[in-house]
């Protein structure tokens, strides 16, 4: 298990790999962002995309699996999300790309509301074969303290991340 105490800044964890295929982005597009240039392989060439490209947000849901996969993964309470700043995709992920993500620890702080626990900012890089960035972001993560192993289940994270 990894607690708020084991984390520090500049430490880096890196994900397994996933590599895409055509009919798994046809299938995760069709459900949930259904345009052309992630369905249909044909009507992805006259678009912007010059192909079949992956949604953004399919390269999102995959990179929270990849993290998931990767030591920073066992968090003790799991990787609960409080928010997420500055999430981009300067380059499409593609069939046949192999995605893996880097996750840069940035600062963190103990909870002031629930001592507890603490709020840890990281910044995920999404990164093809290629080491070209396909998503990245900076988010707040709500980490479980060494010390408190032993208390009753808490409350969600404040709504405020102060």
């Amino acid at each position: 298990m990894i607690y708020f105490e084991d984390l520090q800044s500049g430490q880096r964890f890196f994900s397994p790999t996933h590599t895409l295929e055509k009919e798994e982005i046809i299938a995760f597009a069709r459900q949930f962002d259904p345009q052309p240039f992630h369905t249909d392989s044909e009507a992805a060439k006259d678009t912007f995309f010059n192909g079949l490209a992956a949604s953004g947000w399919h390269t999102s849901s995959l990179s929270m699996r990849l993290v998931g996969g990767s030591e920073l993964g066992q968090a003790a309470n799991g990787l609960i999300g409080m928010q997420i700043d500055k999430m981009r995709w300067p380059q499409p992920s593609r069939p046949g790309d192999t995605l893996q993500v880097e996750v840069e620890i940035l600062e963190k702080r103990r909870s002031a509301s629930q001592p507890g626990f603490g709020v840890v900012k990281a910044r995920w890089l999404t990164r093809n074969q290629r080491g070209e960035t396909a998503m990245q972001l900076e988010c707040a993560l709500w980490l479980q303290c060494r010390d408190n192993q032993d208390l009753p289940e808490v409350e969600a994270p404040p709504a405020d991340t102060q």
